[in-house]
């Protein structure tokens, strides 16, 4: 039997508890439910002349018999509308707005229509291959569509109080329910793309049916189990595989089914896959106690943070399968980082940061969150980045170079497989939850993002006021006002990159040292009353950042972070040829806020080098000296403010001249 994991229950915060006010984070709020989510209405009913068409509100209508037609996109095109269906639960449930709950009810509706009498609910199989249900697992997307589906009919009903979608999703867990499991008669595999399993923990949560916990829990245990489940159906279809010219049906670690999910020892195969089975896995171990499966999330976190992440908290670095590699090789001008991924690991790092309030899973959700996932998207809120590069050469994009080919060095409008523009939604839309944490008797505040929020302590309300203007500076503020004087702590997180804070409670000094930092966060537990204020202050120099020595590609070279937030080079501001820049060791970094430059930035400046080509003797090749180095400004900007000037090159690392 399973030793007790020792940790409090932690409630979900009710995003109509928090209120955002926050002049880096309210924009980008703003902007999801002002332009994305009607911009990827538009997408989702192809209105959208420029972009690749989607197909995916089309399927469901010809699914449901209101249409005639042919299915169009991708095998797994239903969770685009499942993914935008969350995000606009999660505005709903911020914010009440009539018309996107009717537009919301409406495609409800349709896809009520489109499910089979037994619960069955999938546009591809329905329309293209009807009678080959369940039939190829590793590869098509049966049970990821339906973990999509599930997470927004619980999104929507909390959001809403409305059955409508959420009795479609039980009655479709209950179908999968009787078709997997170990008992005789049922099919022993499990999910390819990993979504299911954290879905239904999310619906257990909601309806208290403890099947679906199991459920999950069986889709956890059973993977990698021998002989391989996917082996098996490959074999069922005589070889067959879903992707012309691609098939991972073999590679067992693509879908990491190589090994029982206790018994593996490091991330490998598909980013996104790895990262959405070990939240589940978090999910089942925290529900069940299990400490061998949280063992086994702890040591393949600490794989990817500390061996297999970008600075930017993006993973994934092989184009090819959009896969991990080996560890420590992370090249910047190659980079798939895909943008999903990254969320994949805020969802990972926030369910560890649950079940152990540690201040090294805040710093990795903050890292990927302030870098790849904002930069996933534009300013405009109408383009998108899927892959996310730390290094692009336009030149290199595209044409007859296939190495580059995945790398856009602009965002695109959609794509025709558009799984990162929804999640970047449902993600921003959904920030409330991240911010605060209830455990026990305790606040954690785990991102600093300016606003309000009504938090249950110990059967009372607290309100917290927090303000600050963070990530430009690193002084925080909070007003406590309890409904009436009560014990409890607040705990405040100390990032990891910051070398120097200091705290006062009501304007008196507050001691930071071993008895009240705990896991990276300081706790003060006291008798608080309304009208208690704390401050956190935060030093936010620049520093210079630098790789492992086994991180080859960027040997000789540092970047540059203030805060949380990691800096590039971009043409705009510097030039082409960014490769000729030099920063010497011994230079001032100077950071300075432009208030007119990319909605309102700190920019860091600096007295750098450049190579002086004029004198270069000539040809390809010369055994003369190098190039003189002649002095030239240069200008970092923060990584995810890339790519809104234009097009041009961009670069994270730079040599250091010592």
């Amino acid at each position: 039997m399973s030793k007790s994991i020792p940790f409090e229950h932690v409630a979900r915060v009710p995003l109509n508890k928090v209120k955002i006010k926050d002049d880096f984070w309210s924009y980008y709020i703003d902007l999801v439910r002002s332009v994305v989510v009607p911009y990827q209405w538009d997408a989702l009913n192809d209105r959208i002349e420029a972009a690749e068409p989607s197909g995916a509100i089309r399927n469901f209508k010809i699914a449901a018999g209101l249409e005639e037609g042919e299915f169009y996109g991708m095998v797994f095109q239903d969770s685009d509308v499942a993914k935008w269906l969350e995000a606009v639960s999660y505005l709903l449930e911020s914010q009440p707005d009539p018309e996107l709950e009717r537009t919301a009810d409406e495609v409800i509706e349709i896809i009520a229509k489109a499910q089979h009498e037994d619960g069955y609910l999938n546009t591809y199989y329905t329309l293209k291959e009807p009678g080959r249900r369940w039939s190829n697992l590793a590869e098509c997307h049966e049970l990821y569509c339906a973990g999509h589906m599930i997470e927004a009919g619980v999104a929507y009903y909390q959001a809403t109080g409305k059955r409508k979608l959420l009795d479609v999703v039980s009655r479709f867990a209950d179908h999968i329910d009787s078709v997997f499991g170990a008992e005789p008669g049922k099919l022993q595999g499990y999910d390819g793309h990993q979504e299911i399993k954290l879905a239904l923990v999310k619906l257990y949560h909601t309806t208290g049916n403890e099947r679906y916990l199991r459920l999950g829990q069986y889709f956890v245990e059973q993977r990698g189990q021998k002989p391989n489940f996917y082996e098996m159906q490959l074999k069922e279809r005589g070889g067959e595989s879903h992707w012309t010219g691609i098939d991972h049906t073999l590679d067992l670690e693509h879908t990491q089914s190589h090994a029982p999910v206790k018994e593996q020892e490091k991330a490998v195969g598909h980013a996104v896959r790895e990262v959405y089975m070990l939240t589940g896995m978090a999910d089942i171990a925290a529900e069940t106690k299990d400490e061998s499966l949280l063992a086994a999330c702890e040591r393949l976190w600490d794989n990817i943070v500390s061996r297999q992440m970008y600075i930017t908290g993006a993973i994934g670095s092989m184009p090819q399968g959009e896969a991990f590699s080996f560890d420590y090789d992370l090249p910047n001008d190659t980079a798939y980082a895909e943008t999903c991924a990254s969320i994949g690991l805020i969802f990972f790092a926030h369910r560890m940061l649950r079940i152990s309030p540690k201040a090294e899973y805040a710093d990795v959700l903050e890292r990927a969150l302030y870098n790849t996932v904002v930069a996933g998207m534009s300013r405009d809120g109408k383009h998108f980045f899927y892959v996310n590069p730390l290094e692009v050469d336009p030149k290199s994009c595209g044409g007859a170079n296939r190495k580059f080919d995945h790398i856009k060095p602009v965002r695109q409008e959609w794509f025709g497989c558009a799984c990162c523009p929804p999640n970047v939604a449902r993600l921003l839309s959904s920030l409330g939850e991240y911010i605060y944490m209830v455990q026990g008797d305790t606040i954690y505040m785990n991102l600093y993002i300016g606003g309000e929020a009504e938090l249950s302590v110990g059967g009372s309300t607290v309100k917290v006021k927090q303000t600050s203007n963070y990530p430009w500076d690193g002084r925080i503020t909070f007003e406590v006002t309890p409904q009436e004087p009560g014990n409890f702590a607040l705990a405040l997180r100390i990032p990891g990159w910051c070398k120097k804070a200091a705290l006062l409670v009501n304007e008196a000094e507050y001691t930071l040292n071993a008895q009240t930092v705990q896991d990276g966060y300081v706790h003060i537990a006291r008798t608080w009353q309304a009208g208690d204020s704390v401050e956190l202050i935060l030093d936010m120099p620049v520093e210079r950042m630098r790789s492992h020595p086994l991180v080859r590609q960027n040997a000789g070279k540092v970047a540059l972070q203030r805060g949380p937030l990691v800096y590039c080079l971009e043409q705009a501001d510097n030039g082409a040829n960014l490769h000729e820049l030099v920063l010497p060791a011994d230079v001032s970094l100077e950071a300075k806020y432009e208030a007119g430059r990319l909605g309102g930035i700190v920019v860091i400046a600096a007295d750098g080098l450049r190579e002086d080509t004029a004198n270069w003797p000539g040809g390809l090749y010369s055994s003369e000296a190098a190039p003189d180095l002649k002095k030239e400004k240069v200008t970092f900007i923060p990584y995810y403010a890339w790519a809104n000037r234009g097009e041009g090159e961009m670069s994270v690392w730079i040599r250091e001249k010592h």
